[in-house]
């Protein structure tokens, strides 16, 4: 499930650049967090990136790629399709091997159970694992020998998962690509053919969630321009080749979370219905944004047909975020969670594909790895599976509150020369203790922000609100009706 990030696009130097790199600085001071390791973990993990613990298994005859956006360096995945004789697809997924390099207890396992999973926005991230795993030995780069976990799913003509398994092996990417340069290729005609498959494959699981009742959420990356004083900020849409390489991620997590269930331990990822109130509070916002939204159409049918194009349905989407309200783990070994699904996938579902970024990742992997095997799931990992919810629970609140700061500061800086200046809003959310406060969405630029008033606010009206703040420093923007 995507998150809402804001990507620099391009920058140059001047007071908006500088405020926004003092601004996610301010952020990373106030929560704690910091781009760099202690001494001690930097030297374990240029030590384990020296000396890796490597599978026997020979798999680098696989010719896989990896797509990711442009820049990256910790490669999690790696993909192969092939089509086979009956009609069907085998699907190759190589997700790199932490484990190779991490040894439960040395210093880069602490840092990491503290950290949990990386932090993203602006132009500057927060890793999980210091760059000599993460961005060098343990990344899935082009051209190198590396320990991973390979992923075999064979599905049906229909896209329907036939068999799983997941074991240890070394693989080697041939090349590392970009969506939108994936993307273009498909649309000149000048693809590899694997990428014909992943289409395909991508559009048959596409139409599976649909038919099961599931949705992605289309969340739309924010991407800003920075030049002088001038901020500028705009919707970001997903490239198709983006959405069918992220059926493949939910497939392996699919086929994880039955691995786990069936082998009576694991950890799952899980989310339980929507809250009818964020229902509602969803269709006040797509009122507000003139999206269409028929009254007989439930919640995952009409997040399909947003195109994150449109900076309306952008908005849209980027609001729903709150209909995955109580996603979590549940940890087990023996009895079963009460609680197993995950409702905007419509299945059981585990977080296996992005060791380098997740902690918890690692964790489910072990205990796919070695349920596959017909081997015990180790004890170091056991121990971990009644606490890992807690630590991710912690790791996301900091996420989310990091993230948000930055969009915040982010559009605090849009909007900041625009004080003064009255906006055609909608009311989305009334305080019901003080129904004089709450929140509204105005449609550009399309952001959500606090709004008072001296009189009862009109839920789901719309109405005529005055820009009266909008503080970078302080990372917020005010309006009053």
């Amino acid at each position: 499930m995507a998150k809402r990030v804001v990507r620099v696009r391009s920058v140059s130097d001047g007071v908006a650049a500088a405020t926004l790199r003092a601004g996610v600085t301010a952020l990373q001071g106030e929560l704690g967090v910091s781009p760099d390791f202690a001494p001690e973990v930097q030297a374990a993990a240029e030590k384990a990136a020296a000396a890796p613990r490597l599978p026997q298994l020979d798999r680098t005859d696989v010719p896989l790629v990896t797509i990711d956006p442009e820049g990256a360096m910790d490669l999690d995945q790696a993909l192969h399709i092939e089509r086979v004789a009956a009609g069907g697809f085998v699907v190759h997924y190589a997700i790199a091997d932490l484990a190779a390099f991490i040894t439960a207890g040395d210093p880069v396992d602490v840092e990491a159970n503290n950290r949990g999973e990386t932090l993203y926005g602006a132009d500057d991230k927060i890793p999980l694992h210091p760059k000599a795993i993460s961005e060098a030995a343990g990344s899935l780069l082009p051209d190198q020998v590396r320990p991973a976990l390979l992923w075999t799913v064979t599905l049906d003509a229909h896209g329907n998962q036939t068999d799983a398994k997941v074991e240890r092996a070394l693989v080697k990417s041939r090349a590392q690509l970009t969506y939108d340069g994936v993307q273009g290729d498909i649309d000149a005609g000048s693809a590899d053919p694997v990428f014909g498959l992943l289409k395909e494959v991508g559009e048959l699981r596409l139409a599976l969630e649909a038919a099961r009742g599931g949705v992605t959420l289309p969340i739309p990356e924010q991407e800003i321009d920075i030049e002088g004083d001038t901020w500028h900020l705009e919707f970001r849409a997903q490239a198709p080749v983006e959405q069918w390489n992220a059926q493949i991620s939910l497939l392996t997590g699919m086929a994880a979370a039955k691995i786990m269930l069936d082998g009576g331990v694991g950890i799952l990822r899980t989310l339980p219905e929507p809250d009818p109130r964020d229902v509602a509070r969803l269709r006040r916002t797509a009122q507000a944004l003139k999206v269409d939204w028929p009254a007989d159409v439930d919640y995952p049918a009409f997040l399909r047909t947003l195109d994150p194009t449109k900076p309306s349905h952008a908005a849209v989407a980027a609001a729903s975020t709150r209909l995955l309200r109580g996603a979590g783990y549940a940890g087990f070994h023996g009895t079963k969670p009460e609680q197993t699904r995950h409702s905007a996938i419509a299945a059981e579902y585990a977080h296996v594909t992005a060791p380098i970024r997740r902690l918890v990742d690692r964790y489910a992997l072990e205990c796919c790895v070695a349920l596959c095997a017909g081997e015990a799931v180790p004890d170091w990992v056991i121990a971990k599976l009644d606490t890992i919810a807690d630590t991710m629970r912690e790791s996301g609140r900091r996420a989310r509150t990091y993230e948000g700061g930055v969009l915040d500061l982010v559009e605090a800086g849009v909007l900041s020369s625009h004080v003064g200046e009255t906006f055609a809003a909608v009311v989305v959310d009334v305080d019901e203790k003080r129904p004089t406060h709450g929140r509204i969405t105005i449609a550009d630029p399309a952001v959500e922000a606090d709004a008072t008033s001296a009189g009862t606010l009109p839920l789901g009206q719309e109405i005529q609100v005055k820009l009266t703040e909008a503080d970078p420093a302080q990372r917020r923007v005010t309006f009053s009706a």
